[in-house]
């Protein structure tokens, strides 16, 4: 007898409920078709389930007309099986400082290459839109911070040669990255190529409303879009705080960042960077749904909500084909 889906809540229930491909297979029908399975050539609804196969067969013939619930979803064209997809979205989704390669690989059983390309799947079905950020009456924090390596962790003669490189620009080998954070609401980021003011305005632009309360730092480059937003800042050489105007929300969101690059993903190369600022941006604004703390089944279906119509191949990943690639390695 298959388990109530309503009862998974931790991740205990989810290895012991999605371990049953049947169960696997009717969680994700039912999000992919939640008035019933239709064909995804012709929309016909008549379809033939093949129990052996763990497919469906449309009665009309055409090209594809055998389909399976990975159809038009992050997952298609995977021989890795559903239901271990299903538990490492559960996993990247709920764990609060995100899940390595190597974690999933070792939970699962596929190789780490094959987990490391999965992780950078479901981070693209975690990418989530939506209108601009504030508004009349709204506040938002605005910072930057550059992501890189600690130069007390570096060995000396690295340490020295990236002194000598700098020439007083604390931004060698670092990714700049953006962030806006609504009060009470969510979190934007993007990776910039500088800090100059046009790059900042057309950020801000894109993801926050113009005549919003803008709240930064004492960075020079915000004053040019003070005619765009109520701008005010806090000069961090003399205080952190001045009344309303500050800007520890986002910080913190840096800190939650952070912990999960360095603690958890070591090493992050710069063109992903943007990925992984989607996976904490998600886990972040799916924290709570107003007043309501989100469940970690809650914040599962969310992030199965973004699957469909998405694909990413190995090649744009890396850039490279598959050769040399082991036929055991199941991408």
């Amino acid at each position: 007898m298959k388990r109530n889906a309503q009862q998974i809540k931790t991740l205990q229930d989810a290895v012991v409920f999605f371990s049953n491909p049947d169960n696997a297979l009717d969680y994700m029908a039912n999000k992919l078709w939640p008035n019933g399975v239709t064909c995804p050539t012709c929309g016909r609804k008549d379809v033939v389930f093949l129990k052996n196969q763990h497919k469906w067969q449309c009665k009309s013939v055409h090209p594809k007309r055998q389909f399976s619930a990975k159809i038009g979803t992050i997952f298609e064209d995977s021989a890795i099986a559903l239901e271990k997809w299903l538990l490492a979205v559960w996993m990247l989704s709920n764990c609060r400082n995100g899940v390595s390669s190597y974690e999933i690989a070792r939970t699962i059983g596929v190789t780490q290459r094959s987990a490391w390309f999965m992780l950078h799947r479901i981070r693209l079905a975690m990418q989530q839109g939506g209108g601009l950020l504030g508004g009349s009456g709204s506040e938002v924090e605005a910072d930057e911070t550059f992501i890189g390596g600690k130069a007390r962790n570096m060995h000396k003669d690295v340490k020295a040669r990236r002194i000598h490189a700098k020439h007083g620009n604390s931004a060698v080998d670092k990714v700049l990255v953006m962030g806006m954070l609504e009060r009470g609401g969510h979190v934007r980021t993007a990776v910039l190529k500088n800090r100059f003011t046009e790059t900042l305005r057309e950020n801000l632009n894109k993801h926050v409303a113009v005549g919003t309360a803008l709240y930064t730092d004492e960075l020079q480059a915000y004053k040019g879009v003070k005619d765009e937003y109520l701008h005010d800042f806090c000069d961090h050489t003399e205080r952190y705080v001045n009344g309303r105007v500050h800007t520890n929300g986002i910080e913190n969101f840096w800190s939650l960042l952070k912990r999960g690059l360095n603690g958890t993903y070591v090493a992050v190369e710069p063109f992903h960077m943007f990925r992984y600022l989607d996976e904490q941006c998600f886990r972040y604004n799916n924290r709570k749904d107003g007043e309501h703390k989100l469940t970690d089944q809650e914040r599962f279906d969310l992030a199965l909500a973004g699957v469909a119509g998405k694909r990413l191949t190995y090649v744009e990943v890396t850039g490279k084909t598959r050769e040399g690639q082991s036929s055991s390695e199941p991408f």
